[in-house]
């Protein structure tokens, strides 16, 4: 039988972690998973313009095997600095790995493009490395989805974006989870109306219980973003234990729930990207899990994707409307 985890949140995978940092007045912010020991991590890129800290140390053949949280971050370039912050803040915490005497927190990072959505970016000093600090500092097992972290300031082709999870325990036990910042170039609802693409793949009426579009309009939706003015950043978690090549594949497969819930999707202006991450708690999976978990991941961000939207009501800043605004106006 099909069933989430009692949050449906990422953090149904156990010894995970969420926290935001934000600030209305930027209109950005910064989202950070946490374990509560360092957790094996894969990644894999597919959009045309992406910006990350760290990547390349998950690659499968790389000497680091575990890492201590994930950041996701607005603020384009500038919100890579997060990473700092949360750096600082788990050094001060006695995390990270030992060298020469040092603690040296792990902690790879991707950012979206936000600057150009109406918040105060006038800043003298990166404001970046704070609300990293302030997002691990909030890490918990319960967090808010909607306008939050680095979501806050995150758009669609429609509608506003902002920050969305979900989570799926499959047959056999395992316990997948997703976390998404939806910032695309493209739409997550089926032309003007309100019925997300994600439709097929709604658990217990999540978003709305809409179901499918009566016709898919197929027609292209509106690029109001430029170039490198989107993205959409997702951490696929489970507890299962995977290697880092086994969750390099975790987050390939992961990459086609943004295909079910983003049209059009992996464009050459989205800097789209999926991590993959296990906390090793589980057994360690077969070839026939392996299938089983891609399918769940990438159902788990579909799903994620559009809940982003559903409960997104961004700050005064913004001039996209929110999909409540447009379709729940009395809500």
């Amino acid at each position: 039988m099909t069933r989430t985890g009692p949050r449906n949140l990422v953090t149904d995978v156990t010894g995970l972690r969420v926290g935001h940092g934000q600030d209305r007045h930027l209109c950005s912010g910064a989202t950070v998973l946490l374990g509560d020991a360092p957790f094996t991590a894969g990644v894999h890129i597919m959009g045309g313009a992406p910006g990350t800290r760290e990547t390349e140390l998950l690659a499968p053949d790389r000497l680091v095997q575990e890492v201590d949280a994930l950041v996701l971050s607005g603020g384009s370039a500038f919100g890579l600095d997060a990473a700092s912050g949360v750096m600082d803040g788990l050094r001060a915490q006695g995390r990270g790995f030992q060298v020469a005497g040092h603690r040296v927190p792990i902690v790879p990072a991707a950012i979206l493009f936000d600057l150009a959505n109406g918040g105060a970016k006038d800043w003298d000093t990166n404001p970046y490395p704070a609300l990293g600090r302030a997002a691990l500092e909030s890490a918990s097992p319960d967090f808010d989805i909607g306008s939050h972290g680095a979501g806050l300031g995150a758009t669609t082709a429609t509608y506003a974006g902002g920050i969305g999870s979900a989570s799926w325990v499959i047959e056999g036990g395992a316990t997948v989870g997703a976390l998404v910042a939806a910032n695309p170039v493209g739409s997550v609802t089926v032309g003007q109306g309100p019925h997300f693409w994600a439709a097929p793949f709604e658990w217990q009426d999540e978003f709305g219980g809409l179901g499918p579009a009566p016709r898919a309009d197929f027609a292209m939706p509106p690029v109001t973003k430029l170039a490198r003015e989107a993205t959409t950043l997702a951490i696929v978690a489970t507890d299962a234990t995977l290697t880092q090549a086994q969750l390099t594949r975790l987050a390939i497969a992961a990459h086609d729930g943004m295909a079910r819930a983003i049209v059009p999707s992996h464009t050459q202006f989205d800097g789209d990207i999926v991590f993959a991450v296990s906390t090793g708690a589980g057994a360690a999976a077969t070839p026939p899990d392996m299938v089983a978990l891609g399918h769940a991941a990438a159902t788990c961000l579909a799903r994620a994707i559009a809940r982003a939207v559903y409960h997104a009501y961004p700050p005064a800043c913004m001039s996209h409307p929110s999909w409540r605004d447009a379709h729940l106006p009395l809500d």
